[in-house]
């Protein structure tokens, strides 16, 4: 079966379709991410993922050509850890239909067998449940908890650590 999206780097002819869905889709994310939502945060993005310890990743849908989401994959560590972490949001209209499903595992195969890592690890707020079953549907397997692991909306949050290790 062909996937109904593929992956794309951001650009800068990214920012106004990025923007729009990131300000459309706040409530969606709240509490969970925080994506870039202004011209200049959209712009440090961009500046952030093209560091070699940084990939971003658009997942569009092969229909409509429609950002239905953004995986990224930060603190790309190689020598003898080879992993990197996990961040991710789909935008309204696209969340709950499998196309960040689909982009993830397409995410998955690119750090094992393009980047070479060996372990991706996301960290996910325990509440969102939404998020703790794309992990678990694409293999990743919980192993443990953080509490006041990451700063996000201003608050310290609890997180579950979830990881999935290469072949």
């Amino acid at each position: 079966m062909r996937n109904r999206v593929y992956l794309r780097r951001p650009s800068p002819s990214d920012e106004t379709g990025f923007l729009a869905a990131a300000r459309a889709s706040g409530a969606l994310h709240r509490p969970w991410a925080s994506p870039p939502a202004t011209p200049a945060a959209f712009g440090d993005y961009l500046r952030r993922m093209e560091r070699d310890e940084n990939a971003a990743f658009l997942v569009c849908r092969r229909d409509t050509d429609t950002i239905a989401g953004a995986i990224e994959i930060t603190n790309i560590v190689l020598g003898r850890f080879r992993s990197g972490y996990l961040g991710y949001y789909a935008f309204s209209g696209h969340e709950r239909r499998g196309f960040m499903r689909e982009g993830l595992l397409l995410v998955i195969a690119e750090a094992f067998n393009g980047l070479g890592l060996h372990r991706l690890e996301a960290n996910i707020q325990p509440g969102n449940a939404a998020s703790i079953a794309l992990v678990r549907s694409c293999g990743f397997s919980k192993e443990g908890y953080s509490p006041r692991y990451l700063r996000i909306g201003g608050r310290w949050r609890d997180h579950e650590r979830w990881a999935i290790l290469a072949g």
